[in-house]
């Protein structure tokens, strides 16, 4: 059997509590074997300083990427990526053929003669692109958002004096972080209702790189937000923590650290 790995030596810098999970789920996809070093946040919920060792900015997630060498004596330079849109295209471009089925749509519909044509791609493949954009491009600053906005309401000060930054959070999300966030829920309860042969996932009837993407975002809201009135968005949560890979994943963390915990 031939190497999944292609003679790459691949590690993880996986942080809990972060979007190194969707990296996680992806490693097992494709059936390759990695390295997997776990970090945890401090008191303050930030990733802590080692991180910036593996990359200047100090965050999570992180993929190494030792290349086969040449000779035994002659030790490539490691890649570092960072930025998970980055890390999941990298490695789709390189070992998306271990997977059980393909993770990217086709970009043009066989026998329709459109390749290669403006306007000729198939819908699954123009969401799957989009998706692998919003998720951090659109979504994730609401969320971030409203994580520190929830932080800002329970400050480490006297009670006496927490009314006044709670009233201050709740302008801000009266005014404009709500809205935006139901918005946003609005939005993805309509694409799940209009994904191409029904779905259940974003881009049709099965998994791809962008639902590994969304799932971070996708699961945190489900464990933070109601999702009254949004019974697709509910079910697509849970769609994704049952799926193989996502399920293998929290295993590999549970058996390096002890417990795994879906959370933003």
């Amino acid at each position: 059997m031939s190497d999944p790995n292609k003679g790459a030596k691949l590690t993880l810098y996986w942080l809990a509590q972060s979007r190194a999970h969707r990296i996680l789920w992806l490693l097992e996809a494709l059936h390759l074997t990695y390295d997997l070093k776990i970090f945890h946040r401090g008191p303050d919920k930030l990733a802590p300083a080692e991180l910036k060792e593996v990359h200047p900015l100090g965050k999570s997630p992180v993929l190494t990427v030792q290349p086969a060498t040449a000779s035994a004596s002659e030790a490539a330079k490691p890649i570092v990526l960072a930025e998970s849109g980055l890390i999941i295209e990298y490695l789709l471009d390189h070992f998306g053929a271990n997977a059980d089925a393909p993770l990217v749509p086709e970009r043009y519909a066989a026998g329709t003669g459109s390749e290669g044509q403006v306007g000729g791609e198939s819908e699954a493949w123009l969401r799957y692109r989009y998706y692998m954009h919003y998720a951090e491009g659109s979504l994730m600053p609401f969320l971030v958002m409203q994580l520190v906005m929830d932080s800002v309401k329970n400050p480490p000060i006297p009670f006496f004096l927490k009314p006044l930054p709670r009233a201050v959070a709740g302008q801000i999300e009266k005014a404009f972080l709500s809205r935006n966030i139901a918005a946003h829920l609005d939005f993805l309860e309509e694409q799940l209702a209009s994904a191409p042969g029904g779905g259940p996932y974003l881009c049709g009837a099965t998994l791809t790189a962008a639902d590994i993407m969304m799932s971070f975002p996708v699961i945190a809201m489900a464990g933070r937000l109601s999702m009254d009135g949004y019974p697709k968005l509910s079910a697509y949560a849970e769609l994704l923590q049952r799926e193989a890979g996502y399920v293998a994943a929290c295993r590999k963390v549970e058996e390096v650290d002890g417990k795994f915990e879906a959370s933003l």
